[in-house]
């Protein structure tokens, strides 16, 4: 029953990776640009805003208009999510708290296991492509004009938060000790006993 609680907690954790990873790929504050003391200017992966005080946002008309980073970030995240998807429903179906293929419990651990291990990759993603982003914005501050400032917001936080969520469930599920079937307690016959009961009958 220990192992069945790990791999729900691992489960669970790795939903809320999904879920976090998900709300920061389509926040606006990916990077935060300031001109002057009151015109703000905020981009994202789909759209981008900028005013004084009323800020108004458009979404990206096209693709290849797009700087390097934000193309290769979004698309990544996109796959991040996607094998995180797949990884909730092969999980569902490996995990031990699930009545899936019960009479298969080598099979089902194995499933359980390559989920775990989905969510490890798309966890590593999400690090990986967070952390080549916020490299490409601190890159470009050496070469912006004195009154602007650049820098990274609060969603590339999120990203790295639903990351690490996603791997250490992922790093749960793919636990080889949690999803390994229990072996069945059967108590050994004693063979110094005999099965039969010889009864003698004397009068």
């Amino acid at each position: 029953m220990a192992s069945s609680g790990i791999q729900l907690i691992g489960f669970l954790l790795a939903l809320v990776g999904l879920a976090t990873t998900t709300a920061a790929t389509w926040m606006v504050q990916w990077k935060k640009q300031s001109h002057g003391k009151s015109f703000r200017s905020y981009e994202g992966l789909w759209m981008s805003c900028s005013g004084n005080e009323r800020v108004t946002c458009d979404f990206h008309d096209s693709v290849l208009k797009l700087s390097p980073e934000v193309q290769a970030t979004r698309a990544v995240l996109i796959l991040s999510i996607f094998l995180s998807a797949v990884a909730v429903i092969v999980s569902t179906v490996g995990m031990k708290c699930t009545h899936f293929m019960d009479d298969k419990a080598r099979t089902k651990a194995m499933i359980a296991l390559i989920g775990g291990i989905l969510f490890l990759v798309s966890g590593l993603l999400t690090i990986i492509i967070t952390s080549w982003y916020v490299k490409m914005i601190l890159q470009t501050v050496k070469y912006i004009h004195a009154t602007q400032s650049i820098e990274f917001g609060k969603a590339v936080f999120v990203a790295w938060a639903g990351g690490l969520l996603t791997v250490a469930g992922g790093t749960f599920l793919s636990c080889r000790r949690c999803s390994r079937s229990e072996p069945s307690q059967s108590r050994p016959g004693n063979p110094l006993i005999s099965t039969t009961n010889s009864k003698s009958n004397y009068v």
